[in-house]
């Protein structure tokens, strides 16, 4: 059973800054977002993470996440692994919801309502459960970067919970979460946590 399970969404980028849906299209960190990726490297070479020196790595594949795991001083042990992408938006892809909303006149969202020629919920679920089975199968910490809807489910179903709760969890550029135990059963050490950030 893995200790934590450490959460890191990537750096801002141009795209999440402006709110556009960022799937499968690999947009590069914006300088305030590789100033995130840093400041989060410092703050895991700090006590109590010390730098995590047992923890096993994995990054997802897209060049924001990539790029957020390389310059939080990660990058020479972390694998990548492609059940960490974001969301596959299909057609929503690079728009806003308002955009989304305008075009369907409906009051979208991305939990209820899903996406068209994408992945449904219940796909991104089951890549997140397979994360969460590989995780548990762990003996050591484990720290994942990744995009912030992908880890929005990945909380909940960590929790146990239907992976349209995730809808709950905001989840900032550059954050940190932790996932963990309490008395044997999955629990959220941390959430959202920008501290390194204020």
């Amino acid at each position: 059973m893995a200790a934590r399970i450490l959460l890191v969404r990537h750096g801002q980028t141009a795209w999440s800054r402006s709110g556009r849906h960022t799937g499968r299209t690999d947009v590069p960190l914006l300088d305030e977002g590789r100033r995130m990726a840093r400041a989060l490297g410092e703050r895991l070479r700090r006590a109590p993470w010390n730098g995590l020196p047992e923890a096993e790595v994995r990054t997802s594949p897209l060049v924001r996440a990539r790029e957020t795991c390389e310059l939080a001083g990660f990058g020479d042990r972390a694998a990548e692994w492609e059940a960490l992408v974001e969301w596959d938006y299909g057609a929503y892809e690079g728009l806003t919801t308002p955009g989304i909303r305008e075009r369907t006149g409906t009051e979208w969202t991305v939990w209820r309502d899903g996406v068209v020629d994408g992945e449904s919920l219940a796909q991104v679920a089951a890549r997140a459960d397979e994360v969460i089975a590989w995780a548990r199968s762990a003996d050591r910490d484990v720290l994942l970067f990744a995009h912030g809807h992908l880890l929005r489910v990945l909380g909940a179903r960590w929790l146990g919970l239907e992976p349209s709760f995730a809808a709950h969890l905001r989840l900032d550029a550059g954050a940190l979460s932790v996932l963990g135990w309490a008395y044997g059963e999955p629990a959220v050490e941390r959430w959202n946590d920008r501290g390194h950030l204020d």
